[in-house]
């Protein structure tokens, strides 16, 4: 199995100055990953966007990183939808600039208005297929993740994902993510494992919202259950099961790690990865 590592794993050191996003496909391969999901653009040195994903490819095909996906925002049920779904077919530009055969991007995080998922079911996936129309023939295929809290659980993405049924369309299976819905990650990998077309490998802390505020990193589910992002393989997801449910389903594209917690993201990605693998061996040995 393919390891990527998410840019957005070692965003902290952007922020900081300490390593732009450019310096973070040298730092993924010294971490012993196979290839880079790269997520948004963010140009360091005043370059133009387009510029800035040419020199990410160039990188990468430098270091021999493949790019598996590109990750941006979205967010389908704004005001101006007509212009929302443009910008993202311009996101798609940018995938097929960097050489990444997927590209995610979000649904929706909220209707202007309160309203039910299945309320605003025919508006997203009408959009979501716009945007993927237009992707296919650049040879990208687009996805959601569960992912926004309102389009989260795997009820959700899958009832989208029959309803916009489309070959180029599918989703992003995000294992720690469900936990924003409450759900149980194995159970909803289970039911979205047919429609998915990239996974990430992410891990929470998770205390019951009876409990007082853990402090700094945690935040709220919907339910209002405490999390806070974790190294992979040392919080409550369980990662195994949810990669065994996936592979056992015909998984076998590659598998991105997204680190979000307060530790060293170096440090915590090293070990993540170092976790995947045995994990791995673990499920591969048992068969």
């Amino acid at each position: 199995m393919q390891y990527a590592l998410s840019t957005y794993s070692l965003c902290a050191y952007a922020e900081a100055g300490i390593l732009p996003q450019l310096g973070c496909i040298a730092k993924a391969k010294e971490l012993g990953y196979d290839a880079v999901e790269i997520c948004g653009i963010w140009p360091h040195d005043g370059s133009s966007r387009l510029d800035y994903a040419k020199k990410l490819r160039e990188e990468c095909e430098r270091l021999s990183m493949p790019v598996v996906a590109y990750a941006t925002d979205g967010n389908l049920l704004c005001e101006d939808r007509p212009a929302e779904i443009k910008r993202l077919c311009r996101e798609a530009d940018i995938a097929k600039l960097l050489g990444a055969p997927k590209m995610r991007h979000d649904a929706a995080y909220a209707p202007s208005r309160p309203q039910s998922f299945a309320r605003c079911l025919t508006e997203l996936a009408d959009s979501c297929r716009e945007v993927t129309l237009y992707a296919e023939a650049l040879g990208v295929r687009t996805m959601v993740e569960n992912h926004g809290q309102f389009c989260q659980d795997s009820d959700r993405v899958e009832l989208l994902v029959n309803t916009v049924d489309h070959k180029n369309f599918g989703l992003l299976c995000d294992m720690g993510n469900f936990l924003d819905a409450d759900e149980d990650p194995a159970r909803a990998c289970g039911r979205i494992a047919p429609y998915v077309f990239h996974v990430h490998a992410k891990d929470f802390h998770v205390k019951p919202g009876i409990e007082p505020y853990p402090g700094e990193g945690f935040y709220a589910t919907r339910a209002k259950n405490w999390i806070r992002g974790a190294i992979v393989g040392q919080g409550n997801v369980p990662v195994a099961q949810c990669l065994d449910v996936l592979m056992e389903a015909g998984y076998d594209g590659s598998v991105t790690v997204e680190f979000e917690g307060l530790e060293d993201p170096a440090l915590a990605c090293r070990i993540g990865l170092q976790n995947l693998r045995k994990m791995e061996r673990r499920l591969r040995d048992r068969d």
